[in-house]
């Protein structure tokens, strides 16, 4: 035993003092997630309004304005129509493709029909137009698609130059350019070729 008025002896611990009981909270926590309840004002109390302190930056009812000659990105520039590039190519297309085929048919029939006309006339009559008087009819479609082929390509030649030089469908006015200008080559060719195979084929037709 030792006298309470005494000091401790040295290394010994003295007793904690008792724990004061803890203090019942004013609110009880709200659940997570539940809305927290308003607090009732006393009567006749009225929440005060909030305003800026005096020199305090506010902003502006609105919003901000843009500033007068501020930086705005311009509309980006029509491209041009590709309508003209177009046409001349169309139109070329017809002169190297479309009017060579109706000139083999009709070439074909004016060399099937021109050694029958031979034979049957007299020596002294074989003007060029009697020889080809039984194919009159395919002799004027040939002519009218030469002439719509001549026609059709130096449209397709002007239009593609435009096309070119204002850049109004540049490549399909190349294009145009190259069918255009060897379009007449390609019709006589074909012509030709079949002018010849009608008439070996009116020979075959005569002597068999």
């Amino acid at each position: 035993m030792t006298d309470p008025q005494l000091p401790p002896p040295y290394g010994s611990v003295p007793p904690a003092p008792p724990a004061a009981p803890p203090a019942p909270p004013a609110h009880a926590p709200a659940a997570y997630g539940s809305a927290v309840p308003p607090v009732p004002l006393a009567p006749g109390y009225t929440a005060p309004e909030y305003t800026a302190p005096p020199g305090a930056y506010q902003v502006p009812v609105g919003g901000y304005a843009a500033p007068g000659g501020a930086y705005t990105v311009p509309d980006p520039a029509p491209r041009p129509s590709k309508l003209t590039g177009t046409l001349s190519l169309v139109f070329a297309l017809v002169a190297a493709v479309v009017a060579p085929i109706v000139a083999a048919f009709a070439s074909y029939e004016v060399g099937r029909r021109v050694p029958e006309a031979i034979v049957r006339l007299n020596s002294d009559d074989l003007s060029s137009l009697a020889v080809l008087s039984p194919a009159r009819d395919q002799v004027l479609w040939a002519e009218i698609s030469f002439w719509a082929g001549t026609i059709l390509g130096i449209a397709a030649i002007v239009l593609g130059i435009i096309a070119i030089a204002r850049k109004r469908g540049r490549g399909q006015g190349i294009g145009a350019l190259i069918v255009a200008v060897v379009a007449p080559a390609i019709f006589f060719l074909i012509a030709g070729v079949a002018l010849g195979a009608g008439a070996a084929a009116g020979g075959i037709g005569l002597y068999s």
